[in-house]
């Protein structure tokens, strides 16, 4: 019998601790989603999602590289070389097929046929409480796969950055986060993904506050920091400790004598960023005018981008990819001096047909390819001229590669340290931020501070004005209206009257279309209506003083969070 009990007895302890378990695990599940994660939740909930949007860059990363095997019999470091020996019928083709593809892809899951990249993940931080698009991020992240490896001319870290939006918005989802919590994972996966496709935690980190979040907020930093750790041991899990670029050895450089040439190649960087946003924001409009003027069918649009890039291969194979192969030649010095400025005038070319064509991509990473090339263009021409005054081109080629990535993504901070912490060189960090900060602050003249802020204000979404323009175009006035026949809401025959009046406000108006109408008017209150024609339904009416009250405490928010 005593045998018996001690036998039973683990068991029913086992099931009982078990049921307790279930209880305290649903209890804390119900605190977490009611209440928020706490700060270490929190911190374990970034670095949960620093290893998935590691894992989801690795993976992103792999598979270009598989398809890329597949279709040319290599990947990006030796794209050029190997496709300069393939037939010329199968260079030409194969970007065809991918855009076909590609616009199958997107003509289904898209509602719009667009790619989603990083403008997308700027406008979910700042108007969408954090969260991006699912369906169409993940159809993205399949069109560009297909893009980068079938030889569209674009960068992986575009699409990667947005498929992270989507690990962290379904985290938020589950997790029924606020704006501010589904903003900070936001950052947290951004700055995970990031930190694995360039091997580069520091940038990674911040990145995802210079690019995304637009701010430094102190609260949001150490969470952040564990996500770009995070997927920064996923990358070098897979690949080591390895810079992606190995440099020669420098050489002298004399930093007081070479420093006004730097000055000057952040100024011609500047140009050539511009150049380039602006070739592909023309690429765009001569694209839509030949689909609305033609009549066809949105999935044959990267079909033809991929048919000009396979013609433009033929002939530069450099272009195939997101440019790697070219980017080291630059790094190194393999390139002569007119060599190198066709391969940038080409590569602009392509890039614009590219993105111009919604084939899939990013456009940071050709940026980068850009400035290698430009840089290397101008120091073998400084270097010629001043022999005894410079150091090795190849700085240039260096100082070149962050002037232009900088200006394209109007983040001169996170730019400059992914190009340190992708060639491992922090001997000529002086230089690098010269032309770095030239660049961008002349680029950020040109357009509307970065590329993707100019994309959004195409898109008419005013985010880089800040908070103080785009709080008033996202509310409502239905969100700070009084309702029809409340107690402090003028009387229905008052209302009425001012309506016949045309005194009306549409439920559809926005607060910044509200307080312009105040200003211009002078009332005090105006009826709220909903539909068309000469007996609208009246909703309840919308005092200057609410709404001034609403935006008010909306940009109190906004501040203690990026303050906070």
């Amino acid at each position: 019998m005593m045998k018996h009990d001690a036998k039973d007895q683990p068991k029913g302890w086992g099931r009982q601790g078990l049921r307790h378990l279930r209880q305290h695990l649903t209890r804390g599940w119900q605190v977490l989603v009611t209440r928020g994660p706490g700060q270490v939740e929190f911190w374990v909930i970034a670095l949960l999602i620093g290893i998935c949007a590691g894992l989801a860059a690795l993976t992103f990363r792999l598979a270009i590289g598989a398809l890329q095997r597949l279709v040319y019999g290599t990947d990006d470091l030796t794209m050029a070389s190997v496709a300069g020996h393939l037939p010329w019928w199968w260079v030409m083709v194969v970007p065809v097929v991918g855009g076909l593809v590609v616009g199958l892809i997107l003509d289904r899951y898209t509602p719009d046929g667009r790619v989603r990249t990083v403008a997308d993940v700027i406008e979910g931080a700042a108007l969408q409480g954090g969260r991006v698009e699912i369906r169409e991020g993940l159809a993205s992240a399949a069109a560009s796969v297909i893009t980068l490896g079938t030889g569209g001319s674009s960068g992986r870290e575009g699409p990667v950055v947005h498929l992270a939006g989507v690990i962290s918005t379904l985290v938020a989802d589950r997790i029924k986060a606020s704006p501010v919590t589904g903003r900070e994972l936001l950052g947290c996966a951004v700055a995970g993904a990031v930190a694995a496709s360039f091997n580069a935690p520091i940038a990674g980190a911040l990145f995802a506050h210079e690019v995304v979040l637009r701010n430094f907020a102190i609260r949001a930093f150490a969470p952040i920091a564990i996500s770009a750790v995070a997927g920064t041991v996923i990358n070098r899990l897979r690949y080591g400790g390895v810079t992606e670029f190995h440099l020669p050895e420098a050489g002298g450089l004399g930093f007081y004598v070479e420093l006004p040439a730097f000055m000057i190649l952040g100024l011609i960087c500047a140009l050539v960023a511009a150049g380039l946003m602006a070739a592909i924001f023309r690429a765009e409009i001569i694209a839509n005018r030949v689909m609305a003027h033609t009549g066809w069918p949105r999935w044959l649009r990267p079909t033809i981008a991929g048919l000009l890039l396979g013609l433009i291969a033929i002939p530069y194979p450099h272009i195939i990819g997101v440019g790697y192969e070219a980017t080291s030649a630059a790094l190194t010095g393999r390139l002569d001096v007119w060599t190198a400025i066709i391969f940038a005038v080409v590569k602009a070319l392509a890039v614009a047909i590219t993105l111009g064509g919604r084939m899939g991509g990013g456009v940071f990473s050709p940026a980068l390819v850009m400035g290698a090339l430009t840089g290397l263009a101008f120091g073998i021409l400084a270097t010629g001229i001043f022999p005894h005054y410079s150091g090795n081109e190849t700085l240039y080629a260096l100082a070149g590669m962050g002037a232009v990535g900088a200006a394209v993504l109007g983040a001169p901070i996170s730019t400059a340290m992914i190009v340190f912490e992708m060639t491992g060189d922090w001997q000529t960090g002086i230089a690098v931020m010269t032309s770095v900060s030239l660049s961008s602050a002349l680029a950020s003249r040109m357009v509307d501070r970065s590329f993707f802020l100019t994309q959004l204000k195409r898109r008419g979404v005013h985010i880089a004005e800040g908070p103080q323009v785009w709080l008033p175009r996202k509310m409502r006035v239905t969100a700070v209206m009084r309702p029809l026949g409340g107690k402090e809401t003028p009387s229905p025959d008052l209302l009425r009257n001012m309506v016949v009046a045309g005194q009306a406000m549409s439920d559809q108006m926005t607060l910044g279309q509200a307080l312009r109408q105040f200003d211009d008017s002078g009332a005090a209150f105006c009826p709220v209506v909903r539909g068309e024609g000469p007996d609208p339904e009246i909703l309840g009416a919308v005092y200057h003083v609410d709404a001034l009250r609403a935006l008010n405490a909306a940009l109190g928010a906004v501040a203690a969070e990026q303050h906070g």
